[in-house]
């Protein structure tokens, strides 16, 4: 059995912010739900939050995950004394207890995994997860026997000369067992300088503790400031690329676009500078995105292009080209082949095949039929000032430059609008219709508007 803890009490008041910091952002999810999801693959039994600063807001933000419990730390004394808030929760409690950081965001699950083995394979009171740092400067140092068992964990400022040549850390992460763990609790002492009790006491309590050193130190990266939060995103943002450019996309300028881990791309895609893809977004192979372009909770099939466009909430089929300069939003759905061109907005909208919508136009809550050729500066009005309405337009139809159509209204299949209308009533197949004042010339008006 196994009970996973995440320490999420304090304000972290170096982020010189009112919001507690394992809410604050990163790649999309707060820090908080990044070092739960780490945890998704080891299965545990119980998934305890501990929380103070703000914990109310702390709660809420997780109202969409199930199975969460909420331990409250109403004074911030260390995280010995965090973890001391379990004994009447896990009273009885015969397993394994994980404890993570919920400013720790980076741990890869096959890292808490492989923590979680030795723990387990080897019997240990306490495994604690260390790293191997290029300057270990400032950082208590874990001194280990053979089989990197735990002889002592000192601090930096009292390791002798020879002792600071050690550059294995304390990573902060543990692996308890919680029966031996709940036993030793009770014996922490406050005698330091910041009158906290620290969860490294029970190292020189408990036996055996072993260390188990991650591959990659860069994983237990904190957050402490913003800029600690920044470099985060860049380890987490170079994680991701190396993936994908590894697995057949192609990333021209890499240090120019982002990518949120939730994003899927398909090999021979290419993205160009400045692009940046969100949320719950599919690239299919062979589209070319970008540059500049943003797009985010969005589907877009095969060989589609995307220049310096913006698409949100969105489905793009194959073969289609989009911008430069196109907004799609609100569940737009656009067809096979078709062109959406420069300075156009789509929203709520299906556009049949081979349908085309190149400039200046504006289709919103509409339905367009197969190859419909929609001219420069089309707009359907589709709001009446207290309710949206829709504008069906079949097959086969063009409409001139600067038409518009007023919602509620159908246009037929293969009718022509002519340039200029403000259509008002609905027209049938075949049809043109021309809505305007008949052009009249009245001579002379310059000099007879001067005589006057």
């Amino acid at each position: 059995m196994l009970a996973i803890a995440i320490l999420a009490a304090g304000r972290g008041t170096r982020m010189k912010s009112s919001l507690p910091k394992v809410l604050h952002a990163l790649g999309g999810r707060s820090l908080l739900e990044r070092t739960l999801e780490s945890c998704d693959l080891v299965n545990p039994l119980r998934r305890l939050i501990i929380v103070g600063y703000q914990a109310p807001l702390v709660q809420n933000s997780l109202d969409h995950l199930a199975d969460l419990e909420f331990v409250e730390q109403k004074e911030q004394l260390g995280t010995g004394h965090a973890v001391m808030q379990l004994l009447p929760h896990l009273e009885g409690f015969e397993g394994d207890l994980l404890v993570l950081n919920g400013d720790v965001p980076l741990l890869r699950t096959e890292t808490i995994k492989n923590l979680l083995h030795t723990h387990q394979s080897n019997q240990n009171a306490a495994t604690l997860l260390s790293a191997q740092l290029p300057d270990p400067t400032g950082y208590g140092r874990v001194f280990c026997a053979g089989n990197n068992i735990v002889t002592e964990i000192i601090e930096h400022r009292d390791c002798t000369t020879a002792q600071r040549q050690n550059h294995r850390i304390n990573a902060g992460i543990y692996c308890f067992n919680w029966p031996k763990l709940a036993q030793t609790l009770p014996q922490l002492k406050a005698n330091n300088d910041q009158n906290e009790y620290y969860l490294t006491d029970v190292v020189s309590m408990l036996e055996p503790v072993m260390a188990v050193d991650v591959l990659d130190y860069l994983e237990i990266s904190g957050i402490n400031d913003r800029l600690q939060l920044s470099n985060a995103y860049d380890i987490l943002q170079n994680r991701i690329k190396e993936n994908w450019m590894k697995a057949g996309v192609t990333l021209i300028n890499p240090d120019s676009i982002t990518i949120e881990d939730t994003v899927q791309l398909e090999p021979d895609v290419v993205i160009e500078p400045q692009t940046h893809l969100r949320g719950q977004t599919l690239i299919k192979s062979g589209c070319h995105i970008g540059p500049d372009s943003l797009i985010e909770n969005s589907h877009i099939e095969e060989n589609v292009s995307i220049r310096y466009s913006v698409i949100s909430d969105s489905y793009v089929c194959s073969n289609s080209k989009i911008g430069p300069y196109a907004h799609l939003r609100g569940q737009a759905k656009i067809g096979h082949a078709c062109r959406v061109g420069n300075f156009v907005e789509i929203k709520k909208s299906t556009i049949g095949d081979k349908t085309n919508v190149a400039h200046l136009s504006y289709i919103g809550d509409a339905e367009l039929g197969n190859q419909v050729n929609v001219g420069a500066g089309t707009i359907t009005a589709n709001y009446d000032g207290v309710a949206k309405h829709k504008t069906i337009i079949g097959a086969g139809s063009k409409t001139g430059a600067n038409s518009v159509l007023v919602a509620p209204i159908t246009i037929g299949e293969n009718v022509t609008v002519a340039a200029g209308s403000t259509i008002t009533s609905n027209v049938p197949d075949d049809a043109l219709v021309i809505a305007r004042e008949r052009q009249r010339i009245i001579a002379d008006w310059s000099s007879k508007k001067n005589s006057t």
